[in-house]
């Protein structure tokens, strides 16, 4: 039995994945008492016996708590933005490539990908490696997300029983193209440029759907049917995977994956104008079920060992 400690777990990742370990019979959750989760001292301790360590903490502790886990034993995931694109980092979205997956299960830290970036280089790197996108083409996105997403001041915000009349509608964030996923979303697509990216969170709990629009125009080769043969070949796991039309009448829900560690891309539009969608759960495959398959590879455990399929 594999030991694993979350340090950050009063966090919303950290309480999901928490919650889902712990109904784990292959590991074994190390727990320290809620008055010492901040010492270094008992942190530290827990880290040694870890075969693993996840940290579920904003930046720039979580950077503090990588320069304490240092001399450890175990492996170190962190799901926070700190080391996206941190030089001896392994980006942990098995899913890019046979290389990816592979450096996953010899890593000694990973960086578990943002919720919104995750679908976006979904869509975009396989298209870049296809040379269907020239990397030099200036891109666009935009997101629908969950409140879940903004942490549990957000949560508190749209379950409060006197909140503003504001949160009724969907509401754009990131105004200043500043995101902080936009990095890995660039780095990992290997695009020349930074998207534009709007993401929009909704009066939902749970669930994403990202969009990249392209136009005939931006193409480098090929059509749309070409794009579906790409991934149809690039995606051949069972967690991410192309279906060519799921439409619900006309419309493609934010919240079908809800609840859900997989993805599902769709291809729609015409010859013209077509749209790239990636629709899965901001807390699943995008935060604490991206968190589980690193590990579990990490661990050298069966990848989808524990993942909601």
């Amino acid at each position: 039995m594999k030991q694993v400690f979350i340090d950050g777990s009063a966090g919303t990742t950290g309480l999901r994945l928490q919650q889902r370990l712990q109904q784990r019979e292959d590991i074994s959750l190390i727990e320290i008492e809620p008055e010492h989760r901040k010492n270094p001292h008992y942190r530290r301790k827990a880290m040694e016996q870890a075969d693993a360590v996840v940290l579920c903490l904003p930046d720039q502790a979580a950077i503090e708590a990588a320069e304490l886990f240092k001399g450890c034993k175990g492996v170190l995931l962190d799901t926070s933005t700190a080391h996206r694109t941190a030089q001896g980092w392994v980006y942990g979205l098995p899913q890019l490539s046979k290389e990816q997956k592979k450096a996953i299960q010899q890593a000694k830290q990973i960086a578990v990908p943002g919720c919104h970036a995750c679908g976006f280089i979904a869509l975009v790197q396989p298209l870049v490696q296809q040379g269907i996108i020239a990397k030099d083409q200036p891109l666009c996105c935009f997101s629908l997300t969950g409140y879940s997403g903004g942490g549990k001041s957000m949560i508190a915000q749209y379950q409060h029983a006197d909140r503003s009349i504001l949160l009724d509608a969907p509401r754009m964030y990131g105004l200043s193209q500043q995101h902080k996923h936009l990095k890995e979303m660039q780095a990992f697509t290997q695009l020349q440029q930074l998207p534009l990216f709007s993401p929009i969170v909704g009066d939902f709990y749970s669930g994403m759907e990202v969009v990249v629009q392209l136009h005939r125009s931006q193409l480098n080769k090929g059509d749309i049917k070409e794009i579906c043969h790409t991934y149809a070949n690039h995606y051949t796991d069972e967690v991410i995977k192309l279906v060519e039309d799921d439409q619900e009448e006309g419309f493609l829900s934010a919240m079908a994956f809800s609840g859900k560690d997989t993805m599902q891309i769709t291809v729609c539009g015409n010859q013209e104008r077509i749209l790239l969608v990636a629709r899965y759960d901001n807390l699943g495959k995008g935060a604490s079920g991206g968190a589980v398959e690193c590990l579990n590879l990490a661990l050298g455990m069966e990848q989808t060992a524990g993942l909601q399929l």
